[in-house]
């Protein structure tokens, strides 16, 4: 298996986890999908830390963010395939 830069837990996730120590921008990463074993690639956009987050596809204001197959949050502004999505980007729906 190729060097994974990144875990997605469950197929329908919409971003993933950085598990190096960070991406560079414009760098190639490999995504590891623990549900079935399968390997994918995005291009991250940004430098992104290690425990963060990448969007796997573009997401829109308003959209659902799914991790572990599980709503964690809505989006507050725009993200593009392969930005980086945390606290500047993303809420909880709680509040």
């Amino acid at each position: 298996m190729p060097q994974t830069d990144l875990i997605i837990h469950d197929e329908k996730d919409n971003v993933a986890v950085v598990v190096i120590e960070k991406t560079s921008k414009n760098q190639e990463c490999v995504g590891w999908v623990m549900e079935n074993d399968k390997t994918i690639k995005v291009k991250s956009i940004n430098e992104i830390p290690l425990g963060h987050k990448i969007a796997l596809q573009d997401l829109k204001e308003g959209d659902t963010i799914l991790k572990y197959g599980h709503d964690i949050g809505k989006v507050v502004k725009s993200i593009k395939k392969g930005e980086h999505v945390h606290v500047h980007n993303v809420k909880t729906k709680k509040w």
